[in-house]
């Protein structure tokens, strides 16, 4: 059910989203360090910007095939721009990326970072997903509590909105990056 009222509300959320940011002081895209960006849909017209000015060579899609259909580049448009594409299919608006999807996300990012280039993490808004995903890498990376890591990506995005169950799974993946490590 849920991923139909997604799938539903799909056009008027992308419009509201386009809206907020031409009226209020939402970005489109938020730098989170030097290798990460957390962002909204990538529209095919933003791809030089993001591959000349900030240097991204791999973009994390976490959403729908749906979702990115009209207005994003394909896998392949990417590969033509010099991006690589990993998607991480994730429903919009009450969906929660598993741990798996979190650990596979993060070490895209961690590659990306050891070769001195950028990812942009995405979504619909930049706000839920791509933001659980940004808050997982900032736990890997530093070993901060699901907590800490939100409240970074608040900071440098304050519009994100992490729900209740992906925390829950921050808290997971926490758990075995962390934790079990020490």
């Amino acid at each position: 059910m849920s991923a139909a009222v997604a799938r539903l509300l799909f056009y008027p959320t992308l419009g509201y989203n386009l809206l907020m940011e031409k009226v209020s002081s939402r970005r489109w895209f938020d730098r989170v360090d030097e290798t990460v960006i957390v962002g909204a849909l990538p529209f095919r017209s933003m791809t030089s910007q993001l591959v000349q000015t900030e240097n991204i060579r791999g973009v994390v899609t976490m959403n729908e095939e749906y979702e990115t259909k009209y207005f994003c580049n394909s896998a392949e448009e990417w590969r033509e721009a010099g991006v690589e594409q990993l998607r991480l299919s994730t429903v919009d608006l009450t969906g929660v990326p598993s741990v798996e999807k979190l650990h596979r996300g993060v070490d895209f990012a961690l590659q990306h970072r050891q070769q001195g280039t950028s990812v942009y993490i995405h979504c619909k808004a930049g706000r839920s997903r791509s933001a659980t995903l940004a808050a997982a890498y900032l736990i890997r990376l530093h070993c901060w509590t699901p907590e800490e890591a939100c409240r970074k990506l608040m900071k440098v995005r304050p519009h994100i909105l992490v729900r209740a169950a992906q925390l829950q799974m921050l808290q997971t993946y926490y758990q075995q990056v962390c934790e079990q490590s020490s």
